[in-house]
């Protein structure tokens, strides 16, 4: 099974190692986890209690545990999203977002495919980038 990516105008096919049906998906995630992961919906800013976290750990994939984000990389961006400079190596995909009248670099995760949020070039050292992150998208493993 193929997945569409792309929140706007332009659609990509991508196949991924996590392939479920909406159905399955339904049973596994929350409604607001699933508008969100697998309907690339966005959490209203300041609602996730991921933005405070400040412990030693790793940011998993809500849908299907991949290990996303290490939380030495997680920054306060002042947007109300949880915000990272650096994914952890093959952990996250991108693809093109021609949604909203603009054009924005979609961030997917890498095994499943579900929408985490959005990559922007305004981030701190050392990368310059911003993974803007939605929390619902997100579970927390501390270490």
């Amino acid at each position: 099974m193929a997945r569409l990516f792309g929140g706007g105008g332009t659609q990509t096919e991508e196949t991924f190692k996590v392939e479920k049906t909406d159905e399955d998906w339904k049973q596994l995630l929350d409604p607001q986890q699933f508008a969100v992961l697998r309907k690339h919906g966005t959490e209203r800013a300041g609602t996730s209690p991921l933005n405070a976290e400040k412990r030693t750990g790793v940011f998993t994939c809500a849908g299907c545990g991949k290990d996303l984000f290490n939380a030495e990389t997680k920054f306060e961006s002042g947007t109300g999203w949880p915000s990272f400079w650096e994914p952890l190596e093959g952990a996250v995909a991108t693809s093109e977002d021609r949604g909203f009248f603009m054009t924005r670099v979609e961030v997917h995760c890498a095994d499943c495919g579900g929408h985490l949020g959005h990559v922007f070039p305004d981030g701190p050292r050392p990368t310059g980038q911003r993974y803007c992150m939605n929390g619902v998208s997100m579970k927390f493993k501390p270490v």
